[in-house]
């Protein structure tokens, strides 16, 4: 990075929800959406859907930490998704829907920890967070038409009615630290 930014890797759900929340977040010039944490070499979404890769569907933000810091950054994940449920989120159910930081250096990996605590013992949720918070061993960038979804087919179904919810929620929750307009 170049020292103005940063990247994180972010997994909760489809990642088209996640993609959709982080774009209207101030301090984050980009989100790509792809797969991590897995054992298959560039998986397709065929592959990672199936849940035989081990990859979970991921967002790799870049964000600028003077004006996002890591923490604030994960308050939005951790609060925008949910982060109780093992290996699922909604009826999207399978490993490759867990949630997941994978952090890229060992101070991301402490902020998590911290953050993932504080909000654990906030008791914003009724069950424990089983966010799981893992080393960023492999990446890889998901396919053309996974990229930038929400923009593109805001009318799709999931988009709709799924991927909507989360973009409310998220402007609901964090109003004040979101983009003026997409």
């Amino acid at each position: 990075m170049d020292g103005d930014s940063d990247k994180a890797t972010l997994g909760g759900g489809c990642f088209w929800c996640l993609e959709a929340v982080f774009q209207r977040l101030k301090g984050v010039s980009a989100v790509e959406s792809g797969y991590a944490g897995g054992t298959t070499t560039n998986p397709t979404y065929e592959e990672v859907c199936s849940g035989k890769t081990g990859h979970a569907e991921v967002v790799q933000v870049t964000f600028q930490p003077k004006v996002l810091p890591y923490d604030e950054l994960l308050k939005v994940f951790f609060l925008t998704h949910d982060p109780t449920t093992l290996n699922r989120q909604g009826n999207d159910v399978g490993t490759q829907y867990r949630s997941v930081i994978f952090y890229h250096n060992e101070d991301q990996k402490n902020v998590a920890e911290k953050v993932k605590k504080q909000i654990d013992e906030s008791k914003h949720y009724r069950n424990p967070i089983v966010t799981e918070i893992k080393k960023l061993t492999n990446y890889y960038k998901a396919e053309t038409i996974h990229q930038n979804y929400y923009n593109r087919q805001p009318t799709y179904p999931y988009c709709a009615y799924v991927v909507r919810s989360k973009i409310d929620k998220f402007l609901q929750l964090f109003k004040d630290i979101s983009k003026p307009s997409l």
